[in-house]
């Protein structure tokens, strides 16, 4: 039920327990701050369970990021939904030392292809807190568009709207 997705540098695979630690490790940390955090573990463990059981409820959900040329986890990319997100969002994370290499572009660009493909959705949106400068960069490479108008649970967040690749080459 859980894709395995590859790219020419990137392997995006189903999360296991093996993946808690380093998830943990990043969402206790002030690295959260952008996502809510940082957390306690117990809050962690909440959010790492909610990216596996995403699959189970939507058919989507969170994937990990491996080097094909390592194997070395560097991040997370998934889409979520659920209480938590008024629509469904693709979101991205990297763990530190490995940001400023085009992986969560690259990632994020897989799953959304793959989620508009396969899972037919319209449209994904990714909210940005808008001091995140990396994630805005990250949402404008992938061609996503502000949309001011979009709900959103975090009045301050952006939300950037990734148009589907039918939508974006017949805009009539």
């Amino acid at each position: 039920m859980i894709p395995t997705l590859t790219t020419k540098r990137l392997i995006l695979r189903p999360p296991v327990f093996a993946d808690f630690p380093a998830m943990e490790k990043l969402l206790t940390s002030e690295r959260a701050k952008y996502m809510g955090g940082p957390y306690d573990s117990f809050a962690a463990w909440g959010l790492f369970c909610h990216d596996v059981a995403c699959w189970h409820l939507f058919g989507h959900g969170a994937l990990m990021i491996d080097l094909r040329l390592t194997g070395e986890c560097v991040g997370q990319v998934g889409i979520n939904h659920g209480p938590l997100f008024p629509e469904k969002e693709l979101g991205w994370l990297l763990f530190e030392g490995h940001e400023g290499r085009g992986y969560a572009v690259e990632a994020a660009g897989a799953l959304r292809d793959w989620a508009f493909a396969e899972r037919g959705l319209p449209t994904l949106v990714s909210y940005v807190g808008p001091a995140n400068m990396a994630s805005i960069a990250v949402a404008e490479r992938l061609g996503a568009v502000r949309d001011a108008d979009a709900p959103r649970q975090d009045p301050e967040d952006l939300v950037f709207r990734h148009p589907h690749p039918v939508q974006a080459s017949n805009p009539d």
